[in-house]
């Protein structure tokens, strides 16, 4: 499970072998949840403060999650996608 950023405590993640929709995993203290890339869907529980935090690095860093996910299907390496600063 690749971590490809970390900010203000929260762990972001991609799997190899995920299904479609294009979604990453964020994990902050004991909360864990799944956002999907291009709607902005969430699955889990998050605090509200942390998942306005990812929500403004999604904008920011959208066109590279979709290609970590190409690569991830492709089942090549991921990127580092850059912190929330």
């Amino acid at each position: 499970m690749p971590e490809i950023s970390r900010f203000y405590g929260i762990i972001i993640k991609m799997f190899y072998k995920e299904h479609n929709p294009p979604h990453f995993h964020i994990e902050y203290q004991d909360y864990k949840a799944i956002i999907t890339i291009k709607e902005g869907i969430v699955e889990g529980q998050m605090p509200k403060t942390a998942l306005k935090l990812v929500f403004e690095w999604l904008e920011l860093h959208k066109n590279e999650l979709m290609q970590n996910w190409k690569s991830m299907e492709e089942k090549k390496p991921l990127n580092k996608v850059e912190p929330l600063n």
